[in-house]
């Protein structure tokens, strides 16, 4: 079993570490860990991740480098369609949110020209103090390779320049967060729900009191992380050693 870690978010003296454990190219599950430092949010995800999956502690695995930088997200299954309605008594409501009632909206078409962006991007990476080298190693970090030019599609040129936009003078390229990814903290999500077994209305009532919305696309990405750790934390409380 190989665990991998990233820290995800980073504000103030928050900072939320997502682990992840793997048999070979499976995943088997994921857990999120809070605290002020990276360090102790990593040992608190892999604690969580060590009791779900009821793994003992190894003495074995490596003290560094702390955080490493996870894979591409697998691409979710898609959900089997709705059933034919029938006469029959309804089933018993479902532990996880169902298909969300409010669509995504529609992606903008793509410009024919990214060179407005390119140059943002460069004033960015000035701002930072980055040069290629620093550009490279977090390049690396967010997509698997070094080079902004074997970016081909404008969504991961926009997530480039989010992700810079939100990264303060100085920051480490080896070390800064890397952007929330929207389809990993949703798979999150329904994966602590499901352990939570908790019904639609129990997760509704929950968005409702903490962030005044009914549905989780109303969220921002931000918002949806916290979410996830709130969720967490009530697993956490249900847990025997919580």
């Amino acid at each position: 079993m190989d665990f991998r870690v990233r820290l995800v978010h980073a504000e103030g003296q928050a900072r939320v570490v997502l682990a992840q454990a793997f048999e070979g190219e499976r995943l088997l599950g994921s857990a999120l860990g809070e605290a002020s430092s990276a360090e102790e949010a990593e040992d608190r995800a892999i604690q969580r991740l060590r009791q779900r999956l009821r793994v003992a502690p190894s003495p074995a695995l490596p003290s560094t480098p702390r955080v490493q930088p996870s894979p591409a997200p697998q691409a979710l299954p898609a959900s089997a369609p709705p059933a034919t309605p029938s006469p029959v008594p309804p089933a018993a409501p479902s532990a996880t949110l169902p298909m969300e009632d409010v669509p995504p909206p529609e992606a903008p078409s793509d410009p024919e020209d990214w060179g407005a962006d390119l140059l943002e991007l460069d004033r960015l990476l000035r701002q930072l103090g980055w040069g290629r080298d620093e550009e490279s190693v977090y390049l690396r970090r967010l997509f698997g390779q070094p080079s902004r030019s074997r970016l081909t599609r404008y969504a991961d040129l926009m997530l480039l320049r989010r992700a810079l936009e939100g990264l303060p003078p100085g920051s480490q390229p080896g070390t800064a967060p890397l952007p929330l990814v929207r389809s990993e903290l949703l798979a999150q999500c329904d994966e602590l729900l499901a352990q939570l077994t908790w019904t639609t209305d129990q997760a509704r009532q929950a968005l409702e009191r903490h962030f005044a919305v009914h549905s989780r696309q109303r969220l921002s990405d931000d918002q949806l992380l916290a979410f996830n750790v709130l969720l967490e934390g009530e697993l956490l409380a249900l847990s025997p050693s919580g």
